[in-house]
């Protein structure tokens, strides 16, 4: 029988959840500047919806169990995967390192034997999810939200293309992560545990997820084709690698006139800041290590603000909360996920973790699974396959998702991302994955 506060937590939870898809809801209500205005804008913040529930949960258990055992229940959390999202987003996010993807990306663009304006949203749609197995999916999230926020979504209205869009981009940096064995947070939880190494993860998921990737860039890109041939989406383009100090050139004319006046980023601040970033996806599991690095590139990013964007510590930070209180609220789902999962069959398993983990978060539920004793090796690939293709259906699926929603909700209408459009525009992308997963496999 479940603990008490289990079944609290598992009820705060489902509202969590409820709340998430209702976000549209106090939005509208914040826009008309009510007495209460204030409070409907941070109910409609998705980023600090778990957040808010996990801080009910522990109110509860001080009041049912006492303040001591809630701060037991606290210092027992693992809290790194939030902090390295917080850390990866605020130097991803740079000036430095957008100016050098640009640059790889015009540069794979160029190599594509398509026309330039469709190159590039292919590159940025494919490649860049592709980049997450190497530089991690928050720093592929971070880069790719970020690129298409300057390239393709300032413009107001084209709201069916920015939801088609960020449909597939959650979907293809979810299943993008999946080539090594340390970049996905579905896939670290459980790689140690199953004796994943990368060349397992090439081989056996790898390249499916390649395929997948590649898959839904082009058919979005061929969907969109008319509109980013003619202009009408991307009008403005950032062009971020071209222009002289590797902005956008699709900002306001004031904005776009004054940073024409700062200086290029020097290529050896560039390589400073691909230390730091390096630095920091080397050490993803020392919080210690990875938090040091980062107050180093918060004070080298100082000394140099020239040659820098502001830092995105706000949305870092909400993005970190969010990510915390899910991990508080996951936390004490064990008791109804992992007998769940345990007696699923492997191919039942595979769609119902892909289920699961739009209402979950799927390093969670990965983790829930390696705790099941006995399971065979196809009954492990479909937990992890069905909870990364999933990984791109809700904010709250993968871990890099709220990094991107914080990134790109501001160019939707009432600065809001519809849970349900965004369900809605995830699920063909996510069929491709699933498709691409559910190929005949061998094991050892």
């Amino acid at each position: 029988m479940p603990h008490f506060i289990e079944v609290i937590a598992t009820a705060l939870f489902a509202l969590a959840v409820i709340h998430t898809f209702s976000v549209p809801v106090f939005a509208r209500l914040a826009h008309r500047n009510g007495p209460h205005a204030g409070l409907w804008h941070l109910l409609s913040e998705v980023e600090a919806v778990f957040g808010v529930w996990a801080f009910v949960l522990l109110v509860c258990m001080a009041l049912i169990s006492g303040v001591p055992d809630a701060v037991t229940y606290l210092d027992t959390r693992n809290f790194t995967e939030p902090a390295f999202v917080f850390a990866i987003m605020v130097v991803a996010a740079s000036r430095p390192i957008l100016v050098l993807v640009g640059q790889i990306v015009n540069l794979l663009a160029r190599a594509l034997p398509m026309q330039e304006a469709l190159a590039r949203f292919f590159v940025i749609m494919a490649f860049v999810p592709l980049s997450g197995s190497f530089i991690t999916e928050p720093a592929a999230m971070t880069l790719a939200a970020l690129l298409l926020r300057d390239d393709y979504f300032r413009r107001p209205g084209q709201t069916g293309f920015k939801y088609l869009t960020i449909g597939v981009l959650f979907v293809n940096i979810s299943i993008g992560g999946v080539l090594t064995a340390y970049a996905a947070p579905p896939v670290l939880m459980v790689a140690q545990t199953f004796g994943w190494d990368t060349a397992y993860m090439a081989t056996h998921f790898g390249w499916r997820a390649a395929l997948a990737v590649l898959i839904n860039a082009s058919m979005l890109t061929w969907v969109c084709r008319v509109q980013l041939r003619s202009g009408e989406i991307g009008a403005g383009m950032a062009q971020a690698a071209s222009t002289p100090d590797g902005q956008a050139s699709g900002t306001e004319p004031s904005q776009a006139q004054e940073q024409d006046q700062r200086p290029p980023v020097p290529w050896i601040v560039v390589a400073i800041h691909l230390v730091f970033l390096v630095g920091i996806v080397l050490s993803a599991h020392h919080p210690v290590v990875f938090l040091g690095i980062l107050m180093l590139f918060i004070g080298y990013a100082g000394a140099y603000q020239r040659y820098q964007n502001p830092l995105l510590v706000r949305e870092g930070l909400m993005v970190g909360f969010f990510l915390a209180g899910l991990v508080i609220l996951g936390g004490l789902q064990k008791w109804w996920l992992q007998d769940l999962l345990g007696g699923l069959p492997p191919t039942v398993l595979f769609w119902g973790a892909a289920v699961l983990t739009a209402v979950t978060d799927n390093a969670a539920l990965t983790y829930l699974g390696s705790l099941v004793e006995g399971t065979s090796d196809l009954w492990r690939y479909m937990l992890v396959a069905g909870a990364v293709t999933g990984g791109g259906l809700t904010v709250i699926a993968n871990a890099p998702n709220p990094a991107g929603f914080a990134i790109l909700r501001r160019s939707f209408p009432n600065s809001s991302i519809s849970p349900l459009k965004l369900f809605v525009a995830a699920l063909v992308p996510t069929l491709v994955a699933a498709g691409m997963f559910l190929l005949p496999n061998s094991f050892s």
